[in-house]
């Protein structure tokens, strides 16, 4: 059985409301009572039960947070800058992950609206979202990624933007042949292939140019791995593309262990980017020109809208577009 605040207290030698008081801080108590409190709480290896708190004061003090892949290296400095903000707010944050999955992400909304947590952070696998059509019955809810329609808070990069500039900046640098590692699956696309995909091809068509089937070369997950796997793969039956436009940093990097595995040098024969700017990017050989953002500002945009959807569940819809741009890098040849 859990042990319950009656219990500490009866180990203390104190009332329950002492218990609470040394266990939600704000009120001052003695330090020998504290101190007898605090070693009953070990003792009993007490833990807080935050359904009944919630049931309560209408606070669970946690937060969801959903993204589709928590193994990737974006993922994981994303969520770590979460954590560290929405403890500041005190809360603590719950994370998931959908793994692109459409049925997966229906069933963790699904568990967001019977579970007791103040507020939810998704990124959603499907740019129409219709998992959040009906909102009824959700907590507070922050899409990080682009949805259509804008019926709910967003906080996102313009990915079909960056896209394009990306592309653009190949294309002013004399590549015509440009392959894309990534692009949508035409069984499961994904709200950010797609509009990288039509940010692609938006450049391409600025320059009169038109996107190539045989450059697209779609993966069964955006991981290292895969991305090594299909790369060589498309290797193996097509010519040498002029440059690569690798959907994410981690994507970029198989890429980049391929062509070194073939002794293809970057960026002389091949150039590549990526898109993410994580930490490893700049120490990647040659270090990877890709797309950056504040992911700090990132989160911390969610969050505001967040506490602010909270505070007021009624408020109209808000959407937050965090700047981005090219870091350029030695993985691009110049002219």
């Amino acid at each position: 059985m859990r042990a319950t605040v009656r219990d500490v207290a009866a180990m203390a030698g104190v009332s329950p409301k002492t218990v609470s008081n040394v266990i939600n801080g704000g009120v001052a108590v003695r330090p020998a009572t504290r101190e007898r409190v605090e070693r009953a709480l070990a003792e009993l290896d007490y833990v807080p039960n935050l359904s009944a708190r919630g049931l309560r004061n209408g606070r669970s003090g946690a937060i969801a947070l959903t993204l589709p892949e928590l193994g990737n290296a974006y993922s994981a400095e994303l969520a770590q800058w979460f954590v560290e903000l929405a403890r500041e707010r005190g809360w603590t944050v719950q994370l998931d992950q959908t793994g692109n999955d459409p049925d997966r992400e229906r069933e963790l909304v699904s568990r967001a609206r019977a579970h007791l947590v103040d507020g939810l952070v998704l990124n959603p696998v499907s740019l129409s979202a219709s998992v959040l059509a009906e909102t009824e019955g959700l907590p507070p809810t922050v899409v990080i990624g682009e949805v259509e329609p804008e019926h709910v808070d967003q906080v996102h990069v313009d990915s079909r933007l960056a896209a394009r500039e990306v592309t653009t900046h190949l294309l002013d640098r004399g590549h015509r042949r440009i392959a894309v590692v990534g692009a949508a699956r035409p069984t499961d696309a994904t709200a950010t292939s797609e509009l990288r995909d039509q940010g692609h091809a938006d450049a391409l068509g600025a320059s009169g140019l038109v996107v190539d089937p045989a450059l697209r070369v779609p993966l069964p997950a955006w991981t290292t791995s895969a991305a090594a796997t299909a790369f060589a793969a498309w290797l193996d039956t097509n010519p040498l593309p002029d440059a690569v436009f690798a959907y994410t940093d981690s994507i970029a990097f198989g890429v980049l262990h391929v062509l070194a595995a073939r002794g293809v040098r970057v960026p002389e024969q091949v150039s590549v980017v990526g898109f993410d700017d994580v930490d490893a990017a700049a120490y990647a050989i040659p270090a990877l020109t890709t797309v950056s953002f504040d992911r700090r500002a990132f989160a911390t945009a969610a969050l505001d809208l967040l506490t602010r959807r909270i505070a007021d569940p009624s408020a109209a819809p808000e959407t937050v577009v965090v700047p981005h741009r090219i870091v350029e890098r030695a993985s691009v040849r110049e002219r």
